[in-house]
């Protein structure tokens, strides 16, 4: 199998494929593209089958197409697993290609075995049920049960809706197009303060006033949790300066790191938001420059009108770290569908750091030399999760900071050496308890062999 598996990456020149080096009107096409999640939150890999023409000729182009997007894929996100739609409206005769549908059923059984979660079939016509009883015959038990027929009335079992087509009784307005390649339509978030002014997204004036009502709203909170937090204990001036900031420096730290050549980013793969019933509406992303030069970076998402990032667009000096608070934003929660996408770049040391000199920036620097790292959201429903979530409790008073933790911890080696001691006490009874016994025994045993030797 690993030597099929090296001769068909040969075959299909997989290592050197390259969205440059595969013809133009393959993806202008639209006929395979990733875009959107199931309601499981594993991404959707479209089969467009009417935009799909039998043709010889162009055969093994087409399957490099379907070569170059899993291996995009693979590359990008690590492997995790997709889910497969063939879209079969508007289709016919014209558009069977049972060898074509071969290559892809071999792609994701031989090549990339862990990938397949299932593959929704939209409005199959009548006319190709023969044909997909041949296809049932190269899947293997496991495999076919992946199949879902669906219609417009039950494709939502799967899919929400705001992920399908209107002609799939959708709500999604995503048209596909090319150029630039579709890449999950991440977009720039608000910043809490306001939006960040950008390239790829300006929002209306009614955006930004409702955005600072909110940040009003939050500062008038944050004073009054201030006074409480004053009848309690006296907080330093560093604690205060944090609070009023919203930097949560003594937020519960990530237990996993993304170790990238420009970045460390700390989660490495999740965000934790809570459900509406634990309200946890906030999290952290920890940014440490791990080069010798200014680092710019930029947070986008597949949900901009749910969620403030605060900053957004900023960069990053050498040798320092960064937070970033990530928030959900209104009555919104956080589902699995959110993803968030952190780009960053190597800056010279003769640029500035500006908000006009950052734009410019993002602007010119090439592809190649952008860092890109995405991360998706969990939602926890009870348990505590094990990342930068950030919570107040009931009275309204803050996630413990570092010296309460090393209090905790400091107790908790005391009761671990008392009963060490305890074990080592019982130990040494069991031992002393043992050894009596013995001489219990030994002198039992003496006892009755002088009656015996008297006897005689």
């Amino acid at each position: 199998m690993i030597d099929e598996s090296f001769q068909w990456r040969k075959e299909y020149t997989v290592n050197d494929l390259t969205e440059s080096v595969l013809p133009k009107w393959l993806f202008e096409s639209g006929a395979l593209f990733l875009h959107g999640y199931d309601k499981e939150g594993y991404k959707l890999f479209w089969f467009r089958v009417k935009h799909h023409i039998r043709d010889p000729k162009q055969q093994l182009e087409k399957k490099k197409l379907v070569a170059f997007w899993l291996e995009h894929y693979a590359k990008r996100d690590h492997g995790k697993p997709l889910t497969v739609v063939f879209d079969m409206a508007e289709t016919g005769i014209s558009h069977i290609d049972l060898d074509f549908v071969r290559f892809i059923v071999n792609c994701f059984t031989d090549y990339y075995p862990n990938f397949l979660t299932k593959i929704v079939i939209f409005e199959m016509p009548w006319i190709m049920n023969a044909a997909f009883k041949i296809v049932k015959g190269w899947l293997g038990p496991d495999a076919i049960s992946m199949l879902k027929f669906t219609n417009k009335s039950d494709v939502q079992e799967y899919i929400n809706g705001e992920y399908l087509p209107p002609h799939m009784g959708g709500t999604d307005t995503f048209k596909y197009s090319y150029p630039p390649l579709v890449d999950d339509d991440f977009q720039t978030p608000l910043c809490e303060n306001g939006p960040i002014t950008s390239e790829d997204e300006h929002e209306s004036k009614e955006d930004i006033d409702a955005d600072t009502k909110e940040t009003g709203e939050l500062n008038e909170e944050q004073n009054l949790n201030q006074k409480k937090m004053n009848s309690i204990e006296q907080i330093s001036k560093s604690e205060e300066t944090d609070k009023t900031e919203f930097k949560p420096k003594n937020a519960k730290k990530a237990l996993t790191t993304f170790k990238g050549p420009l970045l460390h980013i700390s989660p490495a793969e999740e965000l934790y938001f809570g459900s509406k019933e634990t309200g946890e509406k906030k999290c952290l992303i920890v940014l440490t420059n791990v080069t010798k030069n200014t680092v710019a970076f930029k947070v986008r998402t597949t949900a901009p009108e749910k969620y403030r990032v605060k900053p957004s667009n900023s960069s990053c000096e050498p040798g320092t770290s960064l937070d970033i608070i990530v928030s959900l934003h209104g009555g919104f929660a956080a589902s699995l569908q959110d993803r968030f996408l952190i780009m960053a770049a190597e800056m010279d040391q003769s640029s500035g750091a500006g908000v006009p000199e950052l734009t410019q920036f993002w602007k010119e620097v090439p592809r190649t030399k952008v860092m890109e790292h995405r991360l998706r959201c969990h939602v926890v429903e009870s348990s505590k999760p094990s990342s930068l979530t950030l919570k107040e409790n009931s009275f309204n008073i803050p996630a413990k900071t570092n010296e309460d933790l090393h209090i905790q911890l400091t107790r908790l080696l005391q009761i671990n050496k008392r009963l060490q001691e305890q074990i080592d006490r019982c130990l040494w009874f069991q031992q002393l308890s043992a050894v009596l016994s013995l001489l219990s025994v030994s002198v039992v045993a003496f006892c009755f062999y002088l009656v015996y030797t008297q006897r005689s």
